[in-house]
């Protein structure tokens, strides 16, 4: 039987002068090893559940590998139950990889992230390129996207206590949705489902998160080649500025039929651009 991603607890509830007993549920979360070729090269706290995808994403999104082809091989050892169910461990077929270098407190929470000038300048000695042009999003369509997010977060409806990531197509349909405490475990998780499925880059495809549009979600997506990021809250400002240096499209605060745009406004306001310039006064 698998490791449940929610987890049955008695709680004591105060109500209004009122005091009950009852069973509520809590989102689960455990730490999750991800080994490559048998060597510990991180731990993350996740929620149980796609551990595979977990880990094929963090190593493509962490720059450990850059395609499917280059995963040989992965285990879970304990399965989905048993003492080793914690562990995912990840055969690569000739990828090269200095453990050392990347042992770099690899040890992620819920609330992970690095910041400042150092972490833009890592993403930069990595090579990543501005993303291309070429895809657009009609502001309809991303106006239906929170909605369909919220219906699809099964384990948040129980608990409210995870973050989600959602991949959708240019129309609005929804591919693919993952939970997790952790908000980059759960954009590793559907960038995983990806890799696996041979569909990276995404280059036709955006992300919408529940959360904030953090530096490590921008990060994450331009190395999947995600070109709009979708947020119902708002990016930080580190965020903002690596979408801007690499072209990619940052939405923040969409809600109903409200969106704020930080970066890339082109991919989205296309044609409202182009009527705007037609009502232009001739100069």
């Amino acid at each position: 039987m698998a490791k449940p991603s929610i987890e049955p607890m008695q709680v004591t509830e105060w109500l209004d002068g009122e005091v009950r007993a009852h069973e509520d549920y809590l989102a689960a979360e455990e730490p999750l090893e991800i080994r490559v070729g048998g060597r510990s090269l991180a731990v993350t706290m996740r929620t149980p559940g796609h551990d595979e995808e977990l880990g094929a994403g963090f190593l493509l999104t962490e720059g450990v590998i850059t395609s499917r082809d280059q995963i040989a091989a992965i285990q879970k050892p304990g399965g989905t139950a048993g003492p080793g169910c914690n562990l995912v461990n990840i055969e690569l077929q000739s990828c090269m990889f200095d453990a050392e270098r990347l042992q770099r407190n690899f040890y992620a929470t819920s609330s992970c992230g690095i910041c400042g000038k150092a972490s833009i300048e890592a993403v930069r000695a990595r090579g990543l390129r501005p993303l291309s042009g070429g895809f657009s999003c009609d502001p309809e369509v991303l106006c239906t996207l929170p909605e369909k997010l919220r219906a699809n977060q099964q384990v948040f409806g129980r608990t409210g206590g995870l973050h989600a990531a959602a991949l959708f197509d240019g129309s609005g349909e929804l591919l693919a949705v993952r939970e997790d405490v952790g908000r980059h475990n759960a954009v590793d998780k559907v960038v995983g489902w990806a890799l696996l499925n041979e569909s990276v880059p995404l280059s036709t495809y955006v992300l919408m998160v529940s959360g904030r549009g953090g530096f490590e979600i921008v990060q994450k997506a331009l190395v999947a080649g995600i070109p709009v990021v979708a947020s119902v809250s708002a990016p930080s400002s580190l965020a903002v500025r690596l979408a801007k240096e690499l072209n990619l499209t940052l939405v923040g605060f969409l809600r109903e039929r409200r969106f704020v745009i930080y970066a890339g406004q082109e991919r989205c306001l296309t044609t409202h651009i182009e009527q705007a310039l037609v009502h232009l006064p001739a100069s």
